[in-house]
Order: structure tokens, then C-alpha cells, then sequence
């Protein structure tokens, strides 16, 4: 059963930068899709950024141009570089990942336990 685990959140100031990163562990496969949701108290869970299945990429409008999301088959460790961070980023990041053939409901795929990333002003 491949396990899922997130690190690197943390607090910082707005303006600030984070790259959180997300490990899948003891799996048959490599080259999974992955991605990070976030959500915070009171909100809706929000797809913040995901490779694609032909190799690209995807991010939630609220976090173009400051995200960016990496990913290293060989290690099948994903990354998550945030950069200008602000207050409303502030949120518990979950990774996920998923087999490729499968890349659309990546939400349904293999989770970690989140990583919590604050921004304060």
C-alpha cells in the first residue's frame, strides 16, 4: 500500500516563500501524477496545482504566476514552490498522487496527512 507524506509548510511572513514536498513510499510504480490541494476552516477543499497526464501542468488561478509545482519520478517525490505568499494561502496543503491512467481524479488517489502552511501580515 503506497503511503503518501508531506513536509516543508511552515509559517512565514506575506511575501514570503515555501516549497513544501511530497513523498510516495513504498509503491509498484513510479512516474505517478501528483498534485497539492489546500484547505482551511470554513472553505472548500481547492485544487491549487497538478501535473498533467501528457506532462503539463495545472494551477488554480489564485496561485499562477507564485506556484509552481515540480516533480521527480525518481524519486517520486513531488515539490511545491510557493513564492509572494499571502494571508489567504494560508491553509492545510495536502498532496496526492495517483497512476497516470487515472491523472483526472487525482483527488481520489493516494493522500498524506497535509502540511500546515501559515502567512501572516
Amino acid at each position: 500500500q503506497e503511503q503518501v507524506a508531506e513536509s516543508g509548510g511552515g509559517a512565514v511572513q506575506v511575501g514570503g516563500s515555501l516549497r513544501p514536498s511530497c513523498t510516495v513510499s513504498g509503491p509498484t510504480y513510479k512516474n505517478y501524477c501528483m498534485g497539492w490541494f489546500r484547505q482551511s476552516p470554513g472553505k472548500e477543499r481547492e485544487a491549487v496545482a497538478h501535473n498533467d497526464r501528457d506532462g503539463g501542468t495545472t494551477y488554480a488561478d489564485s496561485v499562477k504566476g507564485r506556484f509552481t509545482i515540480s516533480k521527480d519520478d525518481a524519486r517520486n517525490t513531488a515539490y511545491l514552490q510557493m513564492n509572494n505568499l499571502k494571508p489567504e494561502d494560508t491553509a492545510m496543503y495536502y498532496c496526492a498522487a495517483i497512476e497516470p491512467i487515472f491523472c483526472n481524479d487525482l483527488i481520489s488517489g493516494y493522500r498524506g496527512q497535509g502540511t500546515q502552511v501559515t502567512v501572516s501580515s
